[in-house]
């Protein structure tokens, strides 16, 4: 028998910290029976049971003093209770101890089904449990309702802001994603704190989970906050033009710029509007407008000498050059202005590592031990696009040649995608130690230096900030770019690879780095996997006897003048078709190609626009119902000129002067044919009525990629994988020779 308060308290609190929960319930079970009047012993109780897993005498223990309460004293006496456990939910979160936390807040919210605080806290234990299906309970719950409603409400907003916080990190596709956010936005004090979190959000939602659409979403909910967001509006345009929502994409690039202060910030904003109307199509008189105005705000910038950039602008500096190579074929005018920038990013780029401490000094590599001419080769590869990419379907047999006795290859995955990819999932399968990184170039660059790489290749060029910043900051004695654009122009840069071909003879005189031309071609592969095609003249309501032309590029590379050159073409080989294909808004790329084909008086109707394809095994297939395909100017097909020629269908192409000029001309040559090389604008023109017109020539063009395939230096991976192991081999050397 119970008979000093104190001395048995004392004991069953002993007993319920030690766990020993049976014990410490028969103490309570007699001190009822002494008491039944201390309600606090019920509560006690109650919570011993529910631990012990009985809840349903848990429920009975804390409803059993109240059957005989008044209104009044129930109300009271409830309020006790939810306040008693939530004390005992709070001490086993401190504790880490979340499942018992959630069980008890479980019973808290049946006690008081509204209190949105104890929702907000069983969402955040749920999500620590990775009970994800307690999440969308939310909204059933009330939660939004009652967040919507804010009027009345209690509700503890830094808490709530965690909530949002640890949903968009740890769930961010979740339905309830967007509603939430919007649900939470009269809540924020702070608007810093509000963009921080949605702008983290949409980046890895957009970029690395490729959910474009609902980044969008997500980023313009804060515009509601802040409407004239500069760097909102920049994220959001990207979103749009990815989500193929390009009108949207393209205004919101046009508010960007106007609103855009300094020159930096107008370059990019620049860039934007670019790419808009760039992946768009069909927009050529604004095109050329903004090119214009690109360049003149980027010799206002080089005039103006700036220094000490804030990071995001320095690391916005050398994107927008990717626009000018599509639209005019003028590169040591274009180099002259881009390698300026690039010395500009570059000693910024150095100047934010110095601020940070980071010293990537490689002076005294020459003494170790370790080094010598025979040394293993440490190579490193960075690139974010080793996925379904063109580079990721390009660079394949570069890996799978690689001499791993005498190479130590390490691939550095920028932005690493955490997506189903085949082909992403084929580098970390094959491309020796991987590294999956994310955006931060100062800790991609502090990896690569810890590793030791001995040569560093950059597959992204200026096509993606980061990497730029990875290589400006020069983690490696040695650095290359190769394969994903033209070279980038940053002086931490040694080597560009070329081949005989790509580039001009005289091309030295405006590049920085030094040209190394491999002794055939900068690129092969050993072939693609090719599909059942999906696409039949029949469907298109093509006859059997038509000569069908094919170009297959994204809208970038839509050019009016090579577009003019198709339709005279076309307009001198009769019942003759032209199929067009590639990423663009449906209604401005058709506009674009109308108008032009009624100037030059061809009948719209001999015009086919054909959909995207999900697989491009499917897509290389369907390249087989062309009879020739037409090339792109000033900026050619790689990818698909290479599908094209391993298909053994005839190609036109223009040459130009800019290495984007000459990608199709290399691989021709690499392939044994010439039919189809045009030096000027006539004969491309007269090579695609010569090719539509003779069949025959057409014919032996095909025999003769077919029989390449055995022969040709363009299919042989492993040729190619040795000649670039010996470019690394003599780079080496003349590094340590001090050359």
């Amino acid at each position: 028998m119970i008979t000093d308060t104190y001395n048995w308290q004392n004991q069953a609190e002993q007993y319920f910290a030690q766990a020993n929960y049976l014990q410490a319930a028969r103490l309570y079970e007699q001190a009822i029976t002494v008491e039944p009047n201390t309600i606090s012993y019920y509560w006690r109780l109650g919570l011993i049971l529910l631990l012990q897993g009985e809840e349903a005498e848990a429920q009975m223990t804390w409803m059993l003093p109240m059957t005989e309460a008044d209104e009044e004293q129930l109300q009271i006496w409830t309020d006790e209770l939810f306040q008693f456990l939530q004390i005992e939910a709070e001490r086993r979160e401190n504790l880490a101890e979340y499942s018992i936390a959630w069980l008890i807040r479980q019973h808290m919210r049946e006690i008081n089904p509204i209190e949105i605080n104890n929702l907000l806290h069983i969402a955040l234990i749920s999500l620590n449990l990775e009970k994800i299906e307690i999440i969308e309970e939310l909204r059933e719950w009330g939660l939004l309702q009652a967040l919507n409603q804010k009027e009345g409400t209690n509700v503890n907003t830094e808490l709530l802001i965690q909530v949002l916080q640890e949903v968009l990190t740890k769930i961010p596709l979740h339905p309830i994603n967007l509603d939430l956010a919007e649900a939470c936005l009269p809540y924020f004090s702070d608007t810093y704190k509000c963009f921080d979190i949605l702008l983290t959000a949409a980046l890895k939602i957009g970029h690395t989970l490729l959910q474009p659409k609902l980044a969008a979403s997500l980023l313009d909910l804060h515009l509601r906050l802040e409407p004239e967001n500069v760097e909102i509006l920049r994220h959001l345009a990207t979103f749009y033009q990815d989500a193929r929502n390009y009108s949207q994409g393209i205004e919101t690039a046009r508010l960007c710029y106007s609103l855009s202060e300094g020159l930096a910030d107008k370059i990019f904003a620049l860039h934007l509007l670019l790419r808009g109307l760039m992946s768009a199509g069909g927009y050529w008189r604004e095109i050329c407008e903004t090119c214009k105005e690109l360049e003149n705000v980027s010799q206002q910038f080089i005039q103006a000498q700036p220094i000490a950039l804030e990071e995001g602008r320095i690391l916005r500096l050398l994107t927008p050059s990717f626009a000018i190579p599509h639209i005019k074929d003028a590169p040591a005018h274009f180099r002259v202005i881009h390698n300026k920038l690039a010395d500009i990013f570059h000693g910024d780029i150095q100047a934010l590592a110095e601020s940070e401490n980071k010293n990537y000094d490689h002076k005294n590599i020459k003494n170790r031990d370790f080094v010598s001419a025979t040394k293993k080769l440490k190579i490193g590869y960075i690139s974010y696009a080793l996925r379904n990419h063109s580079v990721g379907w390009l660079a394949r047999w570069l890996f799978q040649h690689h001499n791993q006795d005498k190479f130590d290859i390490h691939t550095y995955f920028v932005n690493y995608q955490l997506i189903d990819d085949y082909i992403q999932q084929w580098y970390v399968n094959n491309a020796g130690t991987a590294h999956k990184l994310g955006m931060n170039g100062l800790r991609i660059a502090d990896q690569i230096y810890q590793d030791e790489i001995d040569i560093l290749v950059d597959l992204d060029s200026i096509t993606l900030d980061i990497t730029s910043e990875v290589m400006a900051l020069k983690p490696a004695p040695i650095q290359v770019t190769w394969l994903g654009w033209d070279a980038s122009g940053i002086p931490a840069i040694d080597y560009y690879i070329a081949d005989p071909y790509v580039l001009p003879d005289d091309a030295q005189n405006y590049y920085t780095e030094k040209i190394w031309r491999l002794p055939q071609t900068y690129i092969a592969v050993d072939g693609f996997e090719v599909g059942v095609p999906t696409l039949r003249r029949e469907d298109l309501d093509i006859p059997t006897n038509a000569v069908v032309y094919l170009s297959a590029q994204r809208g970038y590379k839509r050019h009016p003048e090579t577009t003019r050159w198709q339709m005279q073409i076309l307009k001198q080989v009769p019942d003759s078709y032209f199929l067009i294909k590639g990423l663009s808004e449906e209604e401005a790329i058709k506009r674009f190609f109308y108008q032009i084909a009624e100037e030059e008086g061809v009948d719209c109707s001999r015009l086919r626009f054909l959909p995207q394809v999900y697989l491009e095994s499917v897509h290389r297939a369907n390249l087989g119902i062309a009879d020739v395909v037409l090339d792109t100017f000033p900026y050619n097909g790689a990818t698909t000129t290479l599908e094209t020629l391993w298909m053994g269908i005839p190609l036109v192409t223009r040459v130009g002067e800019q290495f984007a000029a000459r990608n199709s001309y290399t691989m021709m040559i690499n392939a044994g044919i010439t039919e189809g090389v045009a030096w000027t604008d006539a004969e491309y023109i007269e090579w695609g009525v010569r090719l539509g017109k003779d069949e025959a020539l057409r014919q032996q063009v095909t025999l003769k990629l077919k029989a390449s395939r055995q022969t040709a230096p363009l299919w042989n991976g492993k040729q190619f994988t040795r000649e670039m192991e010996k470019a690394y081999e003599q780079m080496w050397q003349r590094y340590i020779e001090g050359k």
